[in-house]
């Protein structure tokens, strides 16, 4: 086990056995034992939503009760519902001022704000609660607009929160209720000074509930400040490994990996597919769409808009390989999704599981695959190791039974869609496909430094214009 596992299991010990000192409300078998609102009871209904996961049946007795909470599972186990509904019953009948609202949920990304606001507002609605999502590269005035006309809940991003406060669209003062969710990714973020900005903000005396795959290092810190004897609920060991994962790695050659990669994204059925960086994920992507794949990009650098719009096309079908940054591994929740390949194998073990996590979710199977050259093998064998994970390696060629067998790969169709015109396979660097073409992994294949040969080239290019320049040619 990891030294950050050993310390998360260490600290999930000690306030396990604080938690256990003192009398909590007991876990219910079903959401009608709750004393939930009849409209929640309605809506769940509904939605076919009977039986609550065991976060949901452990953590709602204590959050209808006011109590704080302190959750430790991985995404997919049930979270958004188990603060969700009891911060909307306990909101339930009260109206908020312009620029006031009564509780706040903050989580990392966008996407996941956007995700938790949709899966709160049918119940929300029900209660006649109006319910707001403040997130980055969408309109702040329109956001502003939506404060000002009163909303009791709001899901934010730390940043877009933070600048509303600045510009006096929204006052936290009246906020009993706080929720963050994905703490961990919250502070490995470089959001922590926000998060604590905003926690001293609201009502000293309300209701917290924290919700995190790691209560290690900056959690840690929130929990001790923040948090008052706080029940705790772990549903998930330290880890965050998931039995119903079979983890693969795949030793590819070089010059034989676009084309093993163009055959797994062709399978029957949808893929999320893992870069390092933008740069190689919309290689990748046009890449795949000229020999006839249903692909999309999602990464940072796409405008709020459209990674909205490919999200609803990767969940509806439309779109059958997503290809993204690291970006989409932060909370995202994506149905009967099955197979996750990291094109780019992870370098950090949290990074794994939090892409591994995109499968597998409430109770269902899923296949992780990370491709490898020989040269990344001891790396990658390292963060699987930090991150309790012991994978089958398997040297495997495109076009060969063992990679269908595993992942569904088949040969693409080769039409290219949208009239994309067949883009080459770039020449093998031996680099991660993140680094095709970017300075940073140029450096790193020729030992730390550009290429002299490259510069010099540059150089005289320059030069031959300046000259030119002059000439007035």
């Amino acid at each position: 086990m990891s030294e950050s596992a050993r310390a998360d299991a260490g600290q999930q010990d000690s306030v396990s056995e604080a938690s256990d000192a003192t009398s909590a409300p007991r876990a219910v078998a079903s959401f009608g034992q709750l004393g939930l609102p009849t409209a929640i009871l309605r809506v769940l209904d509904e939605h076919g939503v009977t039986v609550p996961f065991p976060v949901q049946a452990a953590a709602l007795p204590n959050a209808l009760a006011g109590r704080d909470v302190l959750g430790r599972g991985r995404t997919g186990s049930g979270k958004t519902l188990a603060f969700g509904l009891g911060m909307l019953a306990r909101t339930a009948g009260q109206r908020a001022q312009p620029k006031e609202p009564l509780a706040l949920v903050l989580v990392p990304t966008r996407e996941l704000a956007q995700q938790v606001g949709e899966a709160l507002t049918p119940y929300a609605e029900a209660l006649r609660l109006r319910l707001a999502t403040v997130v980055g590269g969408v309109s702040v005035g329109r956001q502003t607009a939506v404060l000002r006309e009163g909303a009791e809940i709001v899901v934010a991003t730390p940043g877009r929160l933070h600048d509303l406060i600045e510009r006096k669209g929204c006052r936290l003062g009246r906020v009993r209720i706080t929720v963050l969710d994905e703490a961990d990714q919250m502070c490995d973020m470089g959001f922590l000074p926000q998060v604590t900005e905003i926690l001293d903000q609201v009502r000293p005396d309300g209701q917290r509930m924290l919700f995190s795959a790691t209560l290690d290092r900056d959690v840690d810190q929130l929990v001790q400040d923040y948090l008052r004897d706080p029940a705790v609920h772990s549903v998930d060991p330290s880890s965050s490994a998931v039995p119903a994962i079979e983890h693969h790695v795949f030793v590819v050659h070089g010059p034989d990996r676009y084309a093993v990669t163009t055959e797994i994204a062709a399978r029957d059925g949808r893929v999320l597919l893992f870069l390092d960086t933008k740069h190689g994920v919309d290689l990748l992507t046009r890449h795949l769409r000229a020999n006839g794949v249903a692909a999309a990009a999602l990464h940072s650098g796409k405008p709020q808009p459209q990674r909205t719009r490919t999200l609803a096309q990767f969940k509806n079908g439309q779109v059958t390989a997503l290809v993204a940054t690291n970006v989409a591994a932060r909370g995202l929740h994506i149905d009967d999704l099955d197979l996750v390949v990291s094109v780019d194998p992870a370098t950090d073990p949290k990074d794994y599981l939090h892409r591994a996590g995109r499968t597998a979710r409430a109770g269902r199977s899923g296949t992780v695959v990370t491709l490898v050259l020989s040269g990344q093998r001891r790396e990658t064998s390292q963060v699987m190791a930090d991150a309790d994970i012991a994978p089958t390696v398997t040297k495997v060629r495109s076009g060969e039974a063992e990679l269908s067998r595993i992942t569904g790969a088949k040969a693409p169709s080769g039409k290219p869609l949208d009239g994309s015109p067949a883009v080459p396979r770039p020449k093998n660097h031996n680099v991660p496909f993140g680094g095709l073409g970017s300075t940073k992994d140029a450096k790193s294949a020729s030992g730390g430094r550009t290429s002299r040969r490259n510069s010099e080239a540059r150089k005289l290019a320059e030069a031959r214009k300046a000259a030119r320049v002059r000439r007035g040619g």
